[in-house]
């Protein structure tokens, strides 16, 4: 566990996130009353409904699982998030063309924008997307050259589409 920046000395880093201390705590209690509460009550319940006391003890600790995600779901609406993202905008936007090329190459592609829904097209450019994808033209890497030693064939654009490389078979 790593604290964090002193002026938010009740936050904390467990395992790789950012937490409140003190929300932290409040949800180990919540979980423990919950569960713990689930179990002895299904343990209480079942005893006399069961035939053996090993199966009622089984179906139990099945019901203290079950508090156990219960107890998550309670502590999920009571805390919320405490994840500050920050984008940095001096960052290098090749690796935005890494990542849209890689998109690409999947099977299905990336599609077109045009065919995108209009709720969907205005996210996009609430985020500074759209003109990414619309303006997108795959790049064909080097590799691909180099270990076939032709270049791949592209296939004929269609409209609205943006152009893939396919590679080539010998035989």
């Amino acid at each position: 566990m790593k604290k964090h920046d002193p002026r938010h000395g009740h936050l904390a880093e467990v395992w790789g996130d950012t937490v409140d201390l003190r929300h932290l705590a409040w949800s180990i209690a919540i979980g423990l009353v919950v569960s713990l509460a689930c179990f002895l009550l299904a343990s209480h319940l079942l005893a006399d409904r069961v035939g053996s006391a090993a199966l009622a003890r089984a179906y139990a600790m099945l019901a203290g699982l079950v508090g156990c995600v219960l107890s998550g779901v309670i502590c999920g609406a009571l805390f919320p998030p405490k994840r500050e993202v920050v984008e940095d905008g001096a960052a290098d936007p090749s690796w935005r063309q890494e990542v849209l090329n890689e998109l690409a190459a999947q099977s299905g592609g990336l599609g077109a924008v045009d065919e995108l829904p209009p709720s969907v097209v205005s996210e996009m450019k609430a985020l500074h997307l759209y003109e990414l994808f619309a303006n997108f033209q795959p790049t064909v890497p080097d590799a691909a050259v180099a270990s076939s030693g032709t270049a791949p064939a592209v296939r004929a654009k269609e409209p609205g589409m943006p152009q893939v490389a396919l590679p080539t078979t010998e035989e």
